[in-house]
């Protein structure tokens, strides 16, 4: 597991300048494309581009239209590569000749088609742009007079898409407008709030139900992550062309931004609970609540969640509460921490994960496909994935050795977010996840202060700057 077998650019220079004989076995070389072992390691991006686009008798395989239009967008923007691609169909088939070959754009239009389809389907956020919209249309407006059956299947294509990105956006809306709504109840609760304040015991009792109502939050979150979305975090300036970023307005990373707001959100939110009751009984039961929530969530496959909560309890204004804590029967809890303990790399944690990938590969209900990661730490693996090997070798050519390791990354992630929640969702509990006011920092401290009134000089002088 973890770091793709690539060799560090450091050790790709040996003192005398690049060494030649970094791969011992066999490299072929087909149109621009080297492959190793039947695998293609390296190529110019023409030669990927080329290797992209169909013909009568070739269509490129699914891994590598999704590796590359992954990847792509490090070098070149999604616009830019599409027009590319119609420009060189339009050329190789011949599509600008006064009188068109028929039968043989009979050959070529399905699987155009199917590359338009697979793209659109895969990464829909590329097509809110009008120019990716209108070089779809005109290639339409090329093969389309050769088959009426054309027409038909763009239309098909352009209202499924258009579907889905009002969803896309409809659900996005919702998240800013919960973000909003959230961002001023921070600042209101700097000491303990009236008791009039709903907790979360009133508003849920059951372990079960809390933790599928955190699935279903986790789940919707998920289906708003595009996969380009882990790749635009990373992008740099691109060394052969020194002018500009290719993307260099805007990251385009909001959604996987809100989700890890989320994550803090809930951290704090199982915090702000803990330390609000103001009897150590109350205390103590929901500790145990949440453990056992965190327990169920595990069960479940949703790892975000209960990582989410365990540190929520890790935090000091809550680790700090001895007396509380005492009254916990804390065996639950020492086994979940030993679950997501952070040693060897997460080491329990990525064992426990590929159980259950394994598990959602044969299920047969929703209910065990479920997988939900540890998203920061599946985020720090692309990173270092990222930082770990260059996106091009000495020789200008694009490491596609690199980006397959990247696609295997992100696909399996693509995989667990289309699992449908079967749980029932419950609107009630699910406003509140979102909408609870949650302490700040300071104001987490003032309540555990008050619930357990410091035990040391540092927290003497904390409590004391605080009020």
């Amino acid at each position: 597991e973890g770091m793709p077998q690539t060799l560090g650019s450091t050790s790709m220079f040996t003192p005398c300048g690049f060494s030649p004989h970094l791969h011992t076995s066999k490299e072929d070389e087909q149109g621009g494309l080297i492959f190793q072992d039947g695998n293609l390691t390296s190529a110019s991006l023409d030669a990927l581009i080329q290797h992209l686009i169909p013909t009568t008798d070739y269509y490129p395989e699914k891994a590598y239209i999704f590796t590359f239009l992954l990847s792509s967008r490090l070098f070149i923007e999604p616009h830019e590569l599409l027009s590319q691609v119609c420009h060189k169909c339009i050329e190789q088939q011949r599509l600008d000749d006064p009188v068109l070959d028929k039968a043989r754009i009979r050959k070529f239009g399905p699987k155009i088609l199917q590359l338009l389809t697979e793209w659109t389907e895969t990464f829909p956020y590329d097509f809110q742009e009008e120019r990716m919209i209108g070089h779809l249309k005109d290639m339409i407006h090329r093969i389309a007079p050769c088959d009426e059956a054309y027409w038909k299947k763009m239309n098909q294509l352009l209202q499924t898409l258009n579907q889905k990105l009002a969803t896309l956006s409809h659900g996005q809306e919702g998240i800013v407008k919960i973000s909003a709504a959230v961002s001023d109840k921070l600042v209101a609760f700097k000491s303990k709030p009236p008791s009039l304040q709903r907790e979360i015991l009133s508003v849920c009792s059951d372990p079960y139900t809390l933790a599928q109502q955190l699935t279903h939050v986790e789940l919707e979150r998920l289906s708003h992550i595009g996969p380009e979305e882990f790749v635009q975090a990373f992008v740099h300036k691109d060394p052969l062309d020194g002018t500009k970023t290719c993307f260099s307005e805007q990251k385009k990373t909001s959604n996987l931004e809100a989700y890890v707001k989320w994550f803090n959100r809930l951290c704090y939110l199982v915090a702000t609970e803990i330390c609000m009751p103001a009897k150590k009984k109350q205390r103590a039961q929901v500790i145990e609540f949440f453990i056992d929530v965190a327990r169920e969530c595990f069960n479940i496959g949703n790892f975000n969640s209960l990582m989410a909560i365990i540190s929520g309890m890790n935090m000091s204004p809550v680790s700090r509460l001895k007396k509380t804590w005492s009254k916990v029967k804390t065996a639950k809890f020492f086994i979940l921490e030993h679950q997501m303990d952070p040693t060897g790399n997460f080491y329990n944690y990525r064992t426990a994960l590929r159980g259950a990938a394994h598990r959602s590969l044969t299920a047969h209900s929703n209910r065990e496909k479920i997988v939900i990661p540890f998203f920061s730490l599946l985020i720090k693996d692309i990173y270092f994935l990222n930082e770990g090997c260059a996106n091009r070798l000495p020789n200008g050519h694009v490491n596609f050795e690199k980006f397959l390791e990247l696609a295997k990354q992100v696909g399996e992630f693509i995989t667990w977010k289309q699992v449908e929640c079967p749980f029932e969702q419950d609107p009630n509990i699910i406003h509140y996840l979102h909408t609870a006011p949650i302490f700040t920092e300071d104001g987490l401290y003032l309540a555990s202060y008050e619930s357990e009134s410091p035990e040391n000089q540092t927290e003497k002088d904390r409590w004391k700057s605080l009020r």
